[in-house]
């Protein structure tokens, strides 16, 4: 078993800091550049499946609300699994939240992203 290590978000796989990037700037048609074409992402319990399931809920997802984020932390689990951290605020229920954005790599994709509370 692997132990995870704290990195710098800089050493992210290309592919996720610049889908962080993109999702930060929602700039959906970006972000969706980086899953594989059957890629999964689950976020709050719901998952959506695939480049156009994933387009739409990164187009809407947290529209509603005013937010910041700012990405605090980072930790490599092995080759294709990797952590992200992002600390919100905003106008949501709760104010103030820290989400794992968990990513499970094929290649140089996403196949998968779990986003949930750290």
């Amino acid at each position: 078993m692997t132990t995870p290590s704290a990195i710098q978000p800089s050493q992210l796989p290309a592919r996720v800091r610049s889908f962080l990037a993109a999702h930060t700037a929602r700039d959906a048609d970006t972000a969706i550049g980086a899953f594989t074409p059957d890629a999964v992402v689950t976020d709050e319990g719901r998952s959506f499946r695939g480049t156009e399931e994933i387009s739409s809920f990164l187009r809407h997802s947290g529209s509603e609300f005013t937010y910041t984020t700012e990405l605090t932390g980072a930790r490599r689990i092995d080759d294709e699994h990797w952590v992200a951290v992002n600390h919100l605020e905003g106008t949501f229920p709760g104010g103030v939240v820290d989400l794992a954005y968990r990513f499970t790599m094929d290649g140089a994709l996403i196949a998968e992203l779990v986003i949930a509370p750290r």
